[in-house]
């Protein structure tokens, strides 16, 4: 987080008061003038397209009931950054199922108690039954967030939490149970900070490697005093310590050596973080438009790493090159949630990440050749986002035009800016943007319900077809108190198309396969992500909204394999399963039913 740390000034009084210009003492260089002189007016508002989702808490209808712990004071950083949430269907009956991240405070962790994370199971009825206490998924430790892989090829998904003192990964036992195998995997050396991690077959060998990125080094032995240096104040408020003036930690790369283990080869590999940055966030993606994936790393108060994969195992730097490391005036953000996608149908995968206030959050436009450009502001994006602070966000295409929209979920870490009138404020509301078909957004936040508008202190967001209606739904962790499921209403009946992906040659899972839906004139691409949002998963199926197409006029699947299969004219409003080089399959035959036997 960019805050306190980015030892900026103290903002200037200017003639009108609330505007305000953002001097940052490490660079020397004005941000742009405050978003809030150019407020839209409630006329602007009420010129929105037709056809806007409404969209509704249905929190209480789930039947979900969970707590994330939180300090009143955040005297710690390491109280404020936990929150992630994952879809996982882990028991593969075809609905997803919702695990929740929890994480103590620090007089808690000193004193041998432990926080409850919650694995919830989906009952196929709108409601959720928390199965906690028999998958054995409760108590990972200091949970920071999750990210769901299947190391072991069985087609069980597996789930890893990121903790502050490393990693866990829990085998998917096929029972409904799971079995902690961080020893025997290897994984229990990972001991540093774990945030954002990503699972993805980055040597394309049919096996899901693992990322894990990690924030900075923090010592419950020797906590720095609240409020005691430059670093700890924000507007002159006493507030915890860092992320600046505390040390980095490095990245961890493990390869799966396909023996139920894995090997830590970041260094070999290139992606060790060699400038000791504070890293949150990772996604694999296809980035270059080649047959490797690609890696973006989310790091904290400083530039972000592009890391190339040259093939051979190994990786280069490129961030500053492509032109994602930095914003577009140069500036270090405070990078956190990464959201990726085709948002402007070129084929090609853009990149937003959430920042911090007083700073906007940054839309990189894939131009292809890794090279990326700056559109944070011409997208329609930067104004809106600038007065909070952004986490987890998404692209998804909420009213099913075939255009994925822009979710992002926003709040302090600081409950003592609500003791100053600053622009900040400690509990804050969400933001939507949709997409209009032509490289731009609009913020609609304030049209969709109030449940968007409500202040919460809000970590994580995933987003998946939870009830198998067609419609993505959103799930909000929140940092202080109970999540919020959100679930659009109010739509036209636009057709929809959703594909469950397994591999044979390539991972079972099928993650980083990408997917292309041609109707009519237009073409949308996707790709099968582990990871990403903020320390959060979303749901693994592809959803593609189809607006007024009857069918899938051409569909192309591009396994990580290299293998490339076409099929044609498939009707709308249906799920499908595709098995690598068998074509549309019965789910039955990806998802395995039999209890398989623990390693």
């Amino acid at each position: 987080m960019v805050r306190n740390s980015r030892n900026r000034l103290v903002h200037l009084t200017a003639v009108i008061g609330i505007l305000c210009l953002t001097i940052r003492v490490s660079s020397q260089r004005q941000r742009p003038s405050h978003p809030a002189a150019t407020a839209k007016t409630a006329a602007e508002h009420a010129e929105a397209p037709a056809g806007i989702p409404r969209l509704i808490d249905i929190t209480a209808s789930t039947q979900i009931h969970f707590n994330h712990l939180s300090a009143p004071e955040k005297k710690y950083i390491v109280e404020s950054m936990s929150g992630g949430v994952a879809l996982i269907d882990f028991d593969r009956d075809g609905w997803p199922d919702i695990y929740f991240t929890n994480a103590p405070d620090v007089e808690m962790q000193l004193a041998g108690k432990k926080a409850r994370s919650a694995l919830f199971h989906n009952n196929q009825d709108g409601t959720f039954t928390d199965v906690t206490d028999k998958a054995g998924v409760g108590y990972p430790g200091w949970a920071m967030g999750a990210a769901v892989g299947d190391y072991d090829n069985d087609g069980w998904p597996d789930l890893l939490v990121t903790c502050f003192n490393g990693v866990v990964l829990y085998r998917n036992n096929g029972d409904g149970t799971f079995t902690d195998v961080t020893k025997q995997t290897g994984l229990d050396k990972d001991s540093g900070w774990a945030t954002g991690a990503a699972f993805g077959d980055y040597d394309n060998d049919g096996r899901a490697d693992l990322f894990v990125p990690h924030y900075i080094k923090f010592d419950l032995s020797d906590l720095p005093e609240f409020g005691s240096k430059i670093t700890c104040t924000y507007h002159k408020i006493k507030v915890q310590c860092g992320p600046r003036g505390l040390p980095g930690s490095p990245d961890a790369l493990y390869h799966n050596n396909g023996d139920g283990t894995f090997s830590e080869v970041a260094q070999n590999a290139g992606v060790a973080d060699a400038q000791g940055l504070l890293g949150l966030g990772s996604v694999w993606s296809h980035f270059s438009g080649g047959d490797r994936i690609d890696l973006f790393v989310a790091n904290d108060s400083g530039p972000n790493y592009l890391y190339r994969n040259n093939g051979g195992g190994t990786f280069s730097e490129i961030g500053y090159k492509a032109g994602v490391a930095f914003s577009q005036d140069g500036n270090e953000q405070a990078n956190m949630g990464i959201a990726v996608g085709d948002y402007n149908h070129t084929g090609r995968d853009s990149i937003f990440v959430s920042h911090f206030s007083e700073d906007y959050g940054t839309l990189w436009r894939n131009d292809g050749n890794m090279s990326f450009a700056d559109v944070s502001y011409a997208s329609g994006i930067a104004r809106s986002t600038w007065p909070y602070v952004g986490w987890g966000d998404v692209f998804a295409d909420l009213e099913n035009t075939g255009w994925p929209d822009l979710f992002l979920v926003n709040g302090h870490v600081y409950p003592q800016v609500d003791t100053e009138p600053l622009l900040s404020k400690y509990k804050e509301p969400k933001l939507i943007f949709m997409n209009q078909h032509n490289g731009v957004f609009k913020d609609v936040s304030k049209l969709v319900g109030e449940s968007v508008q409500l202040p919460q202190v809000s970590r994580g967001v995933a987003a998946g077809d939870l009830f198998n209606n067609g419609r993505i739904d959103l799930v909000v962790e929140n940092l202080e108190g109970q999540p919020m499921i959100l679930r659009p209403e109010g739509l036209p009946h636009n057709h929809w198309i959703s594909f469950e992906l397994a591999g044979t040659k390539s991972n079972r899972l099928g993650l980083n396969a990408r997917v292309e839906v041609v109707t009519g004139t237009s073409t949308q691409t996707d790709e099968m992500r582990s990871g990403g949002s903020y320390m959060s998963q979303s749901d693994l199926r592809l959803h593609f909204g189809l607006a007024d197409h009857k069918q899938v006029d051409k569909l192309k699947i591009i396994w990580p394999s290299g293998t490339t299969e076409t099929f044609k004219d498939l009707p709308a409003d249906h799920f499908y399963c595709m098995e690598e080089g068998a074509g549309i399959v019965a789910c039955s035959k990806i998802r395995p039913t039999k209890t398989k036997s623990v390693l």
